[in-house]
């Protein structure tokens, strides 16, 4: 039997999976074809899914299906990084729902870029970003930070004028005890005067032309817990020595469904050392 014809959407799809992990239908939808239907959208995830570029699993809530790159479709792009092995197992895993989750909030940020003529598309954040903060001692690992994601978003300002936005960024879905999430955020000042005997500058600078902020975005609990949860992280970090000499590291957190229903661009964040909430990048609403 032919393979079914694809639509030029098809390879942007596939790119996006490579670059991405895992992603839903809706995902997908929301990402490159928010204009058709979603009934669409699944119609060329199946000639997708025909041809073994792609494959899925059930999972999640309401048994969704969780769609991935088949080693055919990492070969079909050519990419340099190996196939996973283990696709099907790892989008049936609990750790699919912190990927999923990561993309979501991509997802949130690619919607407002749209809406506002940003640039911030598809492939613009990168998965599980690793930065040296220590020197690794005989015998053991160099000492790293790594985040979630890193995101450049591009803004295009009334005046003419650009702003690039930089952001490492953390998903918590409160798996963990809190005091964990804030040493790992009290780690990022660290990086930020990271330097080796090879650089007088810190390491950073050979990578971004201005220190990320660090977005922290809530999930997997009540709201209630949630919130809870993001004022102990900021009070946490607010009365660490380290990042209160380090006035150029910025936390925000938000919560993802907020994210999801309001977009980046509300006063949805709380940020630290300030008393009300802002947008993203600090504005008041």
């Amino acid at each position: 039997m032919r393979a079914p014809t694809l639509p030029s959407v098809a390879g942007a799809m596939v790119r996006s999976l490579a670059a991405h992990r895992l992603l839903t239908a809706r995902q997908l939808h929301d990402l490159h074809t928010p204009q058709a239907t979603p009934r669409w959208t699944r119609d060329v995830l199946g000639r997708l899914v025909a041809r073994e570029l792609v494959s899925f699993v059930h999972a999640g809530r309401g048994a969704r299906r969780v769609y991935f790159l088949t080693p055919a479709g990492h070969q079909a792009l050519d990419t340099s990084r190996p196939a996973r092995a283990d696709g099907a197992r790892h989008a049936a895993s609990a750790v699919s729902e912190h990927t999923l989750a990561v993309n979501d909030v991509g997802v949130a940020f690619v919607a407002a870029a749209r809406a506002r003529g940003d640039e911030f598309g598809p492939l613009a954040w990168r998965h599980e970003v690793a930065h040296p903060v220590g020197s690794a001692a005989v015998g053991r690992r160099k000492e790293l930070v790594i985040a979630d994601a890193v995101m450049t978003y591009l803004q295009y300002l009334q005046d003419g004028g650009l702003a690039f936005h930089y952001r490492f960024l953390e998903l918590d879905r409160a798996t963990e005890p809190t005091a964990m999430l804030a040493a790992k955020l009290i780690r990022y000042a660290r990086l930020h005067s990271y330097t080796t005997n090879n650089h007088k500058e810190p390491l950073w600078h050979r990578t971004y032309p201005v220190f990320p902020e660090i977005l922290v975005v809530l999930d997997g609990a009540t709201r209630p817990a949630l919130h809870r949860r993001a004022m102990t992280v900021l009070t946490l970090c607010q009365a660490d020595p380290l990042l209160r000499r380090t006035p150029e590291v910025a936390i925000s957190t938000c919560l993802l469904d907020d994210l999801r229903q309001h977009g980046p661009w509300a006063a949805i964040f709380e940020r630290l050392h300030h008393d009300r909430p802002t947008t993203w990048i600090g504005e008041p609403a």
